[in-house]
């Protein structure tokens, strides 16, 4: 048969029906990651189990590594680690859990120590006894006849996108929840992934650092990395403000700026975020970026030093609010990842929004400086391209346009998640998932129908 025939033939075969590439031995080490890291927060932070984490966190995720993830795993119940094994001669990938920061991923190639902490067995999450907000011991929930249905709609898979997977939904009205519902293998003190909306925690707790005189937004970003490079770099003049904001102008190579080696690779922050170049003047260009969100807490870490930045999110923020099941997580070298890795509840996403919703007070006290709320919430030079939402300061800023009253804004993350604060109606809704790619839930329609409800 002659080549010419034998090519003529080849390009015959459907495409659905040629063979996939062989996948690299980089992208193994990944989804290895990736399966690591979720199997390990999911156990050790959320108490779920291996066969519901594989079920639902490890399905409909990144196409790439969906193939992937049926690599094997071990969990070490009594070291909290979970090894995966990628390669016959590499180390297998590994993730290690420790109080107070959840799971790290090691790096790829890591090998394990010779020692590690031996932990007793997990037990059960116990609510908090204390009166809501602070606690969980909470009234009998009288949810408006109107809103039932709306509700149950969120956990059909069909109503706000076909083949959604809602986990949780939760409703406040001024500051009383009258609405709460959740998945099987859910529930008020089980968490999941933030995802994005760790973004705004991380504007919140910019807040804080600039409550106490720590930093302020509109000086440079205090980047260790960036101090020797020459005077005339202009990553130097890169300001807090421009972090939040996404709007550094620095180049990322791909829209929203996936960051695969640092949330699954166990790269450092401080060895990916630092090096990319500027390709726009700050504040010129909105561009969505993961690295932004990690520049603004590695500035943190500057300005604050090691003890105290260690603490910052659970003293600064978790504990006040009483989100005791909220565990933010770093990289092996300590730096949180905060444009992402937080794990939460939809209880404690709720007190958040209330806290956004009462202009940073909580419970009589002052968290944020007064004004903050406003700032994250304000739009500031460059702006999201369409007719989409707009962006303040690692908030989404919503109204009229997406069926929302003017005002709206939200805190947004992948796979579904979402804090909406509806400051007219003095309204909060949280809604938790585990959407599949390409299956994102419609947010801005499911709240519409709440605040329709409750009319």
């Amino acid at each position: 048969m002659s080549t010419f025939l034998l090519a003529a033939l080849a390009l015959a075969v459907p495409a659905a029906a040629q063979q996939a590439p062989e996948p690299t031995p980089h992208q193994r080490a990944i989804a290895a990651g990736y399966k690591a890291a979720m199997l390990c927060s999911g156990i050790f932070n959320a108490g779920r189990t291996p066969e519901q984490v594989e079920a639902l966190e490890l399905t409909g995720i990144y196409p790439d590594y969906q193939a992937l993830v049926g690599l094997p795993a071990k969990v070490d119940s009594s070291r909290r680690l979970v090894t995966v094994e990628w390669a016959d001669a590499m180390p297998p990938r590994r993730a290690q859990w420790r109080p107070g920061t959840g799971c790290t991923n090691e790096p790829i190639g890591a090998v394990a120590p010779h020692a590690a902490t031996s932990y007793p067995p997990l037990a059960a999450a116990q609510p908090d006894p204390r009166p809501w907000p602070q606690g969980d011991a909470i009234p009998a929930i009288r949810t408006p006849r109107a809103l039932e249905p709306v509700v149950a709609a969120a956990f059909d898979g069909t109503s706000y996108r076909a083949g959604s997977r809602t986990t949780g939904v939760i409703v406040l009205r001024d500051g009383h929840i009258v609405a709460e519902r959740y998945a099987p293998g859910f529930g008020p003190l089980v968490s999941n992934r933030t995802w994005s909306v760790a973004k705004s925690i991380s504007g919140t707790l910019v807040g804080i650092a600039v409550r106490d005189g720590l930093v302020r937004v509109d000086r440079a970003a205090r980047i260790p990395a960036w101090a020797d490079e020459p005077p005339g770099d202009v990553r130097r003049t890169i300001t807090l403000d421009h972090l939040l904001r996404m709007a550094s102008g620095l180049h990322s190579d791909t829209a929203g700026n996936r960051t695969d080696e640092v949330y699954f690779g166990g790269t450092a922050v401080t060895e990916e975020t630092v090096g990319w170049p500027s390709i726009a003047r700050p504040g010129t260009r909105f561009r969505y970026a993961n690295n932004d969100t990690m520049l603004a807490m590695l500035s943190l870490r500057t300005a604050m030093g090691d003890a105290r930045y260690r603490d910052f999110p659970a003293k600064g923020l978790f504990e006040p609010l009483g989100m005791a099941r909220t565990v933010a997580e770093t990289d092996w070298r300590g730096n949180y990842i905060l444009s992402s890795q937080v794990w939460s509840t939809a209880r404690d996403l709720a007190r958040l929004g209330e806290l956004w919703r009462n202009d940073g007070v909580w419970q009589g006290k002052r968290v944020l400086p007064e004004g903050w709320v406003k700032y994250m919430t304000t739009p500031s030079g460059p702006q999201p391209a369409g007719d989409g939402p707009g962006y303040g300061a690692t908030l989404w800023l919503f109204g009229p346009k997406q069926g929302l009253p003017e005002g709206s804004y939200a805190a947004q993350g992948n796979r579904g998640q979402f804090i909406f604060v509806i400051p007219s109606a003095k309204l909060v809704v949280v809604r938790r998932g585990e959407d599949p790619a390409g299956n994102a839930f419609e947010a801005p329609r499911f709240v519409a129908d709440v605040l329709k409800a409750l009319e």
